[in-house]
């Protein structure tokens, strides 16, 4: 069997990469860069981009399943940035299934594309789309979801998966942005922090993927759907944030603001950057306002059963190997 993945270079892709090669898959990595970790895999590389429907067409030829997770992610850009990637680029990748006769679409989505502002709370698939967003990056992956649900039918089976902070040794997201902020003493907790948060371990996230894509045929359970995924073990964000500083021998965060502070500059910041044309990502958004001060945790019932996810390795154990990777990594440093 050959596998197209776009952005097999990522964070999450990488690993998807590396779980369908264990399983003696043959894979093929679609990204705009050429990627050192996938080489030493063996792994096929073609360079392109999600706006290029000819060669995402030429990368699909021959293979029998699409994992699309390439895509904009972030919260600071132009909406016409994120549309090109995560909707046109989404439009392109069903397009090349389609030429190819694929059968097969497994989509990376997002949480975020049902969030609206308030807290969730347990919450399942059941949670609608919001009528307004705080960001372009929820907004386009909500209509690159609907795209991919819509192109279910009895020629192309397609799942939605949405994975809930994804994090990892090697993390250039959540982890490095995390360190990086308390070493230079910027972090700060909105609120006091008591918001219960879920997350998902990379390797988990991964196996989801393959999970979905096995399960996943013409008119079976997951067909047309979506699913939240997460390591099921939900935590107080203060908690989530001190264990993973703890991995990088960072302390706890000692000061917050307010919410409403936080949502306020977040405007000022926003106005401003745009304002001045700035591309670099303001510190403070509104979106990350009221992300950092709701609750998020999910309901992965639905995974379980339609596709049988069950997350491999619990939060004590990747926080052991996040710390052992800090570890080795200033081994390395020293």
């Amino acid at each position: 069997m050959r596998v197209l993945v776009t952005g097999g270079g990522g964070f999450l892709g990488g690993e998807l990469v590396r779980q369908l090669r264990a399983r003696g898959t043959e894979v093929r990595s679609f990204s705009r860069g050429e990627y050192p970790a996938l080489k030493a895999l063996g792994i096929e590389q073609v360079r392109g981009d999600l706006a290029d429907a000819g060669a995402l067409n030429a990368a699909a030829t021959g293979c029998e399943i699409i994992f699309h997770a390439a895509a904009k992610a972030g919260i600071w850009g132009s909406y016409q940035e994120y549309h090109r990637a995560n909707v046109l680029g989404t439009q392109h990748a069903l397009d090349a299934a389609r030429v190819n006769g694929i059968r097969k679409f497994v989509f990376t989505s997002s949480p975020s594309v049902t969030f609206d502002g308030r807290d969730q709370d347990g919450v399942n698939e059941t949670a609608p789309y919001p009528t307004r967003w705080l960001a372009h990056y929820p907004r386009t992956k909500a209509e690159a979801e609907r795209l991919v649900l819509a192109a279910n039918g009895p020629e192309l089976a397609t799942v939605a998966l949405r994975p809930h902070l994804i994090w990892g040794p090697g993390d250039p997201h959540l982890v490095a942005r995390l360190v990086d902020r308390a070493r230079s003493g910027k972090l700060r907790l909105v609120g006091d922090g008591s918001k219960k948060v879920d997350s998902v371990f990379v390797e988990n996230a991964a196996l989801a993927h393959v999970l979905a894509a096995d399960a996943l045929n013409i008119g079976s359970p997951c067909a047309g759907k979506a699913y939240f995924i997460s390591n099921g073990e939900p935590l107080l964000l203060r908690e989530l944030l001190v264990r993973i500083l703890a991995t990088a021998g960072l302390p706890a965060p000692t000061c917050a603001v307010s919410p409403g502070v936080a949502y306020s500059v977040g405007a000022c910041l926003e106005f401003i950057y745009g304002l001045l044309g700035r591309k670099s990502e303001p510190p403070m958004t509104r979106f990350l306002a009221r992300q950092l001060s709701t609750s998020h945790w999910f309901d992965i019932s639905a995974a379980k059963r339609d596709f049988g996810y069950a997350p491999r390795v619990s939060l004590e154990a990747g926080l052991a190997q996040l710390t052992a990777n800090f570890s080795k990594a200033g081994s390395r440093a020293n």
